[in-house]
């Protein structure tokens, strides 16, 4: 059953605090995902080639962009004399950009550590971009071209000329 009344909002002391505990989480995601990787893939397997090296700096990358993104976007601002002026923009609200990169982090971390068992697992990156055109065809593309014509089809006819039209089609018959 649903909640009944308005949904609350948030103060930005707690958007502060709950910002500081997602960035803290994240990094530990970060970290024990790489931590993971080098382990198997470059101290216990002797072997390591290219790719490895390459995988682990493209994770890298990807990890720091999501990152810092997300701790610009959380960037609080705090008076002269210390108190906290905005707490940054809410990293847990839904439907909002920093839900995408937490997507992001959460997907090359799996990924990395699936690709300690077999390399061909990197190939699941791809969804990351399928998602974003997705992304792109629901919320911009797609309503732009099956958006009406300004020329499009006449209005709608009032009320009163299409009873007025009905009895006349009825006095034909």
């Amino acid at each position: 059953m649903a909640p009944k009344g308005k949904v609350g909002t948030k103060g930005k002391k707690q958007i502060y605090d709950e910002n500081l505990a997602t960035l803290k989480f994240y990094t530990r995601v970060i970290l024990g995902a790489n931590a993971i990787y080098i382990a198997v893939n470059v101290i216990f397997y002797a072997s390591s080639t290219f790719w490895t090296w390459f995988a682990l700096i493209f994770a890298m990358a990807v990890y720091v962009g999501s990152y810092r993104s997300m701790a610009a976007m959380a960037k609080p601002a705090f008076s002269d004399d210390g108190s906290l002026l905005d707490g940054g923009i809410d990293l847990n609200m839904e439907q909002g950009m920093a839900e995408h990169l937490k997507d992001i982090v959460l997907l090359t971390a799996i990924i990395q550590v699936l690709s300690t068992l077999y390399s061909y697992f990197w190939y699941l990156w791809l969804l990351a971009p399928a998602r974003a055109m997705f992304l792109l065809w629901v919320n911009f593309l797609g309503p732009w071209f099956s958006a009406e014509t300004p020329g499009g089809p006449p209005e709608e006819v009032n009320e009163k000329k299409q009873r007025r039209q009905e009895r006349r089609q009825m006095k034909r018959f």
